[in-house]
């Protein structure tokens, strides 16, 4: 029994990768190389490793395990934590299960919000295919793996990832130790100074930050004050305009009582905005889910590729805008979701913030209020 749950979760586990390969052809031509030796590995594993596993299942049960003395174990606690180099702990599926200190200082995210989530969701989509793909062969013993990939905020500096299997004691599973490196190292061996992270400064960073919301909330609150009341697509017109840009790289509106509508679109160009004008809301599961509980929705580095939908030319629209992170507010004038707000942050641009996210769903509410013309 143990061998065939564990040969249903391999299974379970390369039909995702499938799906994920399918969502990666729409990236660019220079790096569909990498999906396609991706795809061809996928097919490999099938004809060598799952269709044997099935004709020779058995009731063998799972290896033994030693317990590790807890000093020594304390110890090598220690030493992931203080290792000099970003390394990180992921299960098959590349669900981060620890991270030490280099590594949240490389990729700027908290170990915290990293656990749990794929590692696969702070790279360029045109990597996450492969990357899931060798973790996979890792954790199934197929023998240590590296590969060169690009983080999504730093998409410019290659970074070298090298993949080994580890068994902790006490887990059902083998997992997969992934240690991160510039591609380019100074001779003492350290990340050169222009690609090693800057020293962030908390106290500056969020003291501009929240000048420019206010910047923003200032704007809209001149920009609602002088729009046409009770006019609704004029309103949410004129208030995508000063989201567009300096708070966002996209800006989407659907309004409509009977059925949602594309009204307005704003993208880094016109011809990215022409090419989503046409898109149906209906095929956005983002937009229904948000009109239909009325309730915002803050996504930083989206898992799903297809969430909003397909790109009229082929593909998911989050992969094909590069999109990092998102945010989806309703817009709700008599007691009724009558349009939603989409907005995409892109590339190496900061992911929208809890506060930024508040003051958004303040702006929506000032918004709905003066489309329907209320004093």
């Amino acid at each position: 029994m143990a061998k065939t749950d564990e040969f249903g979760e391999e299974l379970a586990d390369f039909v995702r990768r499938v799906a994920e390969l399918k969502a990666a052809r729409s990236v660019s031509g220079g790096d569909l190389p990498t999906v396609l030796d991706a795809a061809i590995f996928e097919l490999d594993h099938v004809a060598d490793q799952l269709w044997p596993w099935f004709e020779r299942l058995s009731s063998a049960g799972p290896p033994r395990t030693t317990s590790a003395d807890r000093q020594e174990q304390r110890l090598l606690r220690a030493v992931f934590q203080r290792f000099p180099l970003p390394v990180a702990l992921v299960d098959r599926e590349a669900v981060v299960r620890r991270l030490n200190f280099a590594a949240t200082s490389f990729t700027g995210v908290r170990a915290g919000y990293a656990t749990g989530r794929p590692l696969t969701g702070f790279l360029a989509h045109a990597d996450r295919a492969a990357f899931r793909s060798q973790a996979a062969a890792v954790a199934r013993g197929e023998g240590d793996r590296s590969l060169t990939v690009r983080l999504q905020q730093r998409p410019s500096v290659p970074v070298h990832a090298t993949l080994t299997a580890v068994r902790p004691s006490g887990e059902p599973h083998t997992t997969v130790l992934v240690v991160l490196q510039p591609g380019d190292l100074s001779a003492t061996g350290s990340p050169s100074a222009a690609e090693t992270p800057t020293t962030q400064v908390p106290d500056l960073t969020e003291t501009t930050r929240h000048a420019s919301l206010m910047d923003v909330l200032d704007e809209m609150t001149a920009t609602l004050l002088t729009a046409p009341r009770g006019d609704r697509d004029a309103v949410v017109r004129q208030a995508a305009q000063v989201l567009h840009g300096r708070f966002a790289d996209w800006v989407i509106a659907d309004t409509g009582t009977g059925g949602l509508s594309r009204t307005t679109v704003l993208a880094p160009s016109d011809k990215e905005a022409e090419a989503l004008a046409g898109q149906a809301p209906s095929t956005c599961p983002l937009v229904l889910e948000t009109a239909r509980t009325g309730s915002a929705s803050l996504q930083v580095r989206p898992s799903a590729p297809d969430a909003f939908g397909q790109a009229p030319q082929g593909g998911p629209v989050l992969v094909q805008a590069d999109v990092t992170s998102l945010l989806c507010v309703p817009l709700t004038i008599d007691a009724q979701v009558q349009g939603v707000l989409t907005l995409f942050r892109c590339g190496a641009r900061p992911a929208f913030s809890m506060a930024e996210a508040q003051a958004m769903d303040i702006m929506s509410r000032h918004i709905s209020l003066a489309a329907t013309g209320t004093p």
